[in-house]
């Protein structure tokens, strides 16, 4: 009788012990790593540090306070063994590749993450948005931190005073006051929401199944005949734009004074009524519109060229691990599980105001409903949401960076060709993309 009672004990203990179904037999992390922060991020930085050290009382977490791009300026100047880099730091997408080729980043399971935080249909959908920029390859270099891209700061103020109707679409064609749609279209960053409404490729590269190594190819190095009339008509609405600018003696083209011309324009009680801007904007623009009583906050599609809307990319950032960490799987492991706290959909308003980052797998419902945040903000992230959602993917190849001095040059140029015709006008960039494209072919 003893020993059966004995060995109904030991059972009763074996079972004890067994892991609940569904519930992960994980053990406590352990392993030391260092994570680098911005100043304004530091408060929330510490507290995903403590729910994560929480569970895992045998781990150290170090917060290296500087600037993210301070510290990829480190990491350019010295390499991913330098003690002054982080573990763990916070990358643009476009930074992905040279990254990745000069061996800084380590791999991530992506996978794995994507189920533990959750918000994403499945893994399909997560490679379908900006998760799918940090593969190269078979493997995942970063884990998405946010999203962003340009949106629409109107005046309402102004266009009252000027009878502009906000209540639907602006037509760039159509404006007669320059001051109307502020557009540094000289500037690729912002000049790219227009020519991605014409689907127009500035740089993009391809690859046959046997090459090895890409082609490149660019719509402006096309004769102005050869081009469809659809993009015809695009640099025609993006030399009149410039003209009307030009023949108005404003700054807008000019890249040091335009600047400074936007923000005057754009405060209350002067012209300015439409203006581009990304999240991280929206301080700095509130205060030109009576510290936001004047501003509206739309998708970057409410502003039109030919009828079609504005498109800007699908950018973002990332959280990458340092290459000299990956073959330590504690503290791979830690890293990871901090990766899933930082972008924890529970913290996502904190998120945003720490930081103004906003989540891809949270919906804008979710941030309309929490009490945590300013009505602005709300309209701000709603905007980012829904100009995201049309947007193209970012061209992340090192290559595209030839890009942003071909165009704006080309661009400038006109201020002192004083082109007569769009035609005229393209020719500058023609020039300008053939020769970008003459160096690249030699190069490859």
């Amino acid at each position: 009788m003893k020993k059966i009672v004995c060995l109904m004990l030991s059972l009763l203990l074996a079972f004890a012990l067994l892991p609940i179904a569904g519930v992960s037999a994980e053990e406590a992390l352990t392993g030391e790593i260092s994570v680098q922060a911005e100043e304004d991020w530091m408060d929330y930085y510490k507290a995903a540090i403590d729910r994560v050290l929480e569970a895992n009382p045998d781990a150290k977490i170090n917060l290296i306070e500087m600037g993210s791009f301070e510290h990829l300026d480190t990491i350019d100047n010295t390499d991913a063994g330098n003690p002054d880099v982080a573990d763990l730091f916070a990358i643009p997408a476009d930074r992905i590749y040279g990254l990745t080729d000069s061996d800084v980043l380590g791999a991530i399971d992506a996978e794995k993450l994507v189920e533990k935080i959750g918000g994403w249909k499945d893994f399909e959908a997560f490679n379908e948005g900006i998760g799918g920029n940090f593969k190269i390859d078979d493997e995942y270099f970063a884990f998405p931190f946010n999203i962003e891209t340009l949106i629409v700061f109107i005046n309402a103020a102004n266009a009252k005073a000027h009878d502009i109707n906000i209540d639907k679409p602006i037509e760039l064609t159509e404006v007669k006051d320059p001051a109307t749609v502020l557009l540094p279209a000289f500037d690729a960053w912002y000049g790219v929401a227009l020519t991605n409404s014409a689907e127009i490729e500035l740089l993009g590269r391809e690859k046959e199944d046997d090459a090895e190594d890409y082609t490149f190819f660019s719509d402006l190095s096309s004769d102005w005949s050869d081009l469809p009339e659809e993009k015809q008509a695009f640099f025609t609405a993006l030399y009149d734009y410039w003209k009307l600018n030009f023949d108005a003696n404003t700054t807008l083209f000019d890249p040091e004074a335009g600047w400074g011309y936007i923000d005057d324009s754009f405060t209350s009680g002067e012209a300015g009524v439409y203006r581009l801007g990304g999240p991280w904007d929206a301080g700095s623009i509130s205060e030109k519109a009576k510290d936001g009583d004047d501003l509206v906050i739309k998708p970057i599609t409410d502003i039109t060229v030919n009828g079609k809307p504005l498109l800007h990319w699908k950018g973002g950032w990332g959280l990458a691990i340092n290459s000299r960490i990956e073959d330590d799987e504690d503290k791979v492991a830690l890293a990871e599980a901090l990766i899933a706290e930082l972008v924890n959909p529970e913290y996502a308003a904190d998120l945003f105001n720490a930081t103004g980052k906003i989540l891809e797998n949270v919906p804008a419902e979710t941030y309309e409903k929490s009490d945590d945040l300013k009505d602005i903000d709300k309209e701000v992230i709603k905007a980012v949401i829904s100009s995201y959602q049309d947007a193209p993917a970012r061209p992340l190849f090192n290559e595209w960076g030839r890009v942003w001095d071909t165009y704006k040059n080309a661009i400038l140029s006109w201020n002192s060709v004083k082109p007569e015709s769009a035609e005229a006008a393209y020719a500058e960039l023609q020039a300008s993309f053939v020769a970008m494209m003459e160096t690249l072919e030699a190069e490859h």
